[in-house]
């Protein structure tokens, strides 16, 4: 780990351009502040808004009635962006930062775009370009007084709020070795930041770090691959040793009993060949715990104290590390919305981990027959032995993607996107993998394809957050990527994939407005106020693994979309 102690030389190699102090009031992101969006509701303290991870907005001077004025009011370009903008902005106290590509990060007044600062980390540019998935960054955490990114080198960085210095640079992984890092955001939680590693398909152990927040001493390590003894006897032939897991997406918090909720990756090989005989053959004989399961932390020592594996031995890439945990109250439950790739949303009592019920969100889906709304088991599995297998539902995408919906208290409506595709794949029998190396492990060729009868679509709907009772829905000719945000002036805005961001009424989803940003979305948006005047502020930019199989399923305008643009772009009344 390097630290930099203010008044001696930076020992980070960076580019930092500091600027006039932000304010006393910065320093005081607390967890009662980021828990209480009531208390500050022009700010967007967290990627989630809140640790009740509603993607609401409480702010109303931009509503149904009026957002048919809405114009551009600034925008940021901040260069350099390689597969485009997928980061969540976040805003305190009228200032706005956002992470890009490689790990950049900016701060710029909320209601100019005036940049006060700039850091740009010195990356391993090797280790970026053997990497897959690099080099986006989804997001960035605040709190005490400093502002968190990770990197896909595998570092944590804590910047000062007020200057954009780096205060420690903490390395978690051995980049090199693995070629794996950080993507997602990190999450601040009391005097930790804990943050989850990239993906599942990797040969390791995908563990979630928690690293102290003033020093950036690693605190714990939990390893969603056999984590525990109970663990580790789910996989077969120690298989364990390079099993996947990646807890890839930010978690929540939840205060009432200081748990931390987190999602992990899929297990490794992301397809295997034992098909049905899964338990005692194949590359990871097992259920393969923890990984495609949603997992409950003390994030004082990093214990687990519970968890549900969403799917047992997951073969098809469905993972839960869509890292949406949505704190509902229902008739005196607390209760905790959760999405799964495959399709289906999970509700759980937020007190023990145990699954309230379990919806479909999407219609395509022959992975498994159906889960059983009351305990959570999968009924008629879909195991594929090695060879060619035809119409698999969802597509490797998901019928759910990473990124996340919004749930309106004042609706009492929870909007999400749904992907209708499927895919024809051949799965093969791969060479074991024993130790942990710089190597994807998959186990399968795959295409997209329509779904039997049908063109593959996306759609946005309404729906009851604990039963999925529907009350609308609009139909995408192609499934948007990026997240959604809902208002207290009752509204949905849905950035689509075309790179046109629209505004729906919460209430019965009649389109009110939209604007085309040039270019697509794939990543956040998010509403706050800046001198009194409420703004909407939406990342664009095209080129995530799952875009890129847009051009072959779709065609234009994904054949010739931009892959390395992106733009933040500012919306308020005139």
């Amino acid at each position: 780990m390097t630290k930099v102690h203010r008044g001696l030389p930076l020992l980070v190699a960076a580019l930092s351009v500091s600027a006039s102090l932000l304010g006393g009031s910065a320093s005081a992101i607390d967890i009662s502040r980021l828990d209480a969006s009531k208390d500050s509701p022009g700010d967007w303290l967290t990627y989630h808004g809140t640790y009740r991870s509603y993607h609401f907005s409480q702010l109303d001077q931009i509503n149904a009635g009026n957002v048919k004025q809405l114009k551009v009011a600034w925008m940021h370009q901040p260069g350099r962006s390689t597969r485009g903008l997928q980061s969540m902005p976040l805003v305190a106290d009228g200032i706005l930062y956002y992470s890009g590509s490689y790990s950049r990060v900016f701060a710029l007044d909320g209601a100019t775009g005036q940049v006060k600062w700039t850091y740009f980390p010195k990356l391993d540019d090797d280790l970026v370009a053997a990497q897959t998935h690099s080099p986006y960054n989804r997001g960035i955490a605040l709190g005490h007084g400093k502002v968190y990114v990770g990197t896909v080198d595998g570092r944590l960085i804590a910047l000062d709020m007020a200057t954009g210095k780096p205060v420690w640079d903490t390395k978690l992984i051995d980049s090199k070795k693995l070629t794996v890092g950080f993507t997602g955001a990190p999450l601040v939680v009391k005097d930790k930041v804990i943050i989850g590693s990239q993906g599942g398909e990797w040969p390791w152990r995908g563990p979630i770090f928690g690293v102290d927040a003033s020093t950036g001493d690693k605190k714990w390590e939990f390893l969603t691959v056999a984590g525990t003894e109970e663990a580790k006897a789910t996989w077969g032939n120690e298989s364990w040793r390079t099993g996947g897991g990646g807890g890839w997406m930010p978690g929540t918090y939840d205060a009432q009993t200081n748990t931390v909720w987190w999602g992990t990756g899929n297990p490794a090989p992301l397809y295997d060949w034992a098909g049905p005989n899964w338990k005692t053959q194949g590359p990871r004989p097992g259920d393969n715990l923890y990984t495609t399961s949603v997992i409950g932390l003390d994030p004082d020592t990093g214990k687990l104290r519970f968890y549900h594996q969403e799917l047992p031995h997951d073969a098809w890439d469905f993972d839960s590390s869509v890292g949406e945990f949505v704190m509902i109250e229902r008739g005196g439950r607390n209760l905790m919305v959760h999405p799964n790739k495959g399709g289906f949303v999970f509700v759980y009592d937020r007190g023990n981990g145990k699954v309230a019920n379990v919806w479909r969100l999407v219609q395509n889906i022959n992975f498994v027959k159906d889960i059983d709304p009351k305990t959570g088991e999968l009924i008629g599995r879909r195991d594929m032995v090695e060879g060619a297998h035809k119409n698999l539902c969802p597509a490797i995408p998901g019928g759910i993607s990473w990124n996340s919906g919004s749930y309106s208290p004042q609706t009492g409506l929870y909007y999400k996107v749904g992907q209708e595709w499927c895919m024809d794949l051949e799965v093969v029998k791969t060479t074991p993998i024993l130790e942990p190396m710089a190597q994807l492990n998959i186990g399968a060729n795959f295409k997209l394809t329509n779904p039997e009868g049908s063109k593959a679509h996306g759609h946005v709907s309404a729906r009851d957050p604990i039963t999925g009772e529907k009350k609308w829905e609009v139909k995408f000719d192609e499934p948007p990527l990026a997240s959604l945000l809902s208002t207290a002036g009752n509204l949905v805005f849905v950035p689509d994939a075309r790179g046109v961001l629209r505004a729906y009424n919460a209430a019965n989803g009649e389109l009110l407005w939209s604007h085309n940003n040039g270019n697509g979305h794939n990543g956040g948006i998010i509403s706050y106020r800046a001198g009194g005047k409420q703004y909407v502020a939406v990342t664009t930019g095209w080129g995530s693994l799952v875009g890129d199989e847009f051009a072959a399923l779709f065609g234009e305008p994904y054949a010739s979309m931009a892959k390395d643009s992106g733009a933040l772009v500012v919306f308020a009344l005139p």
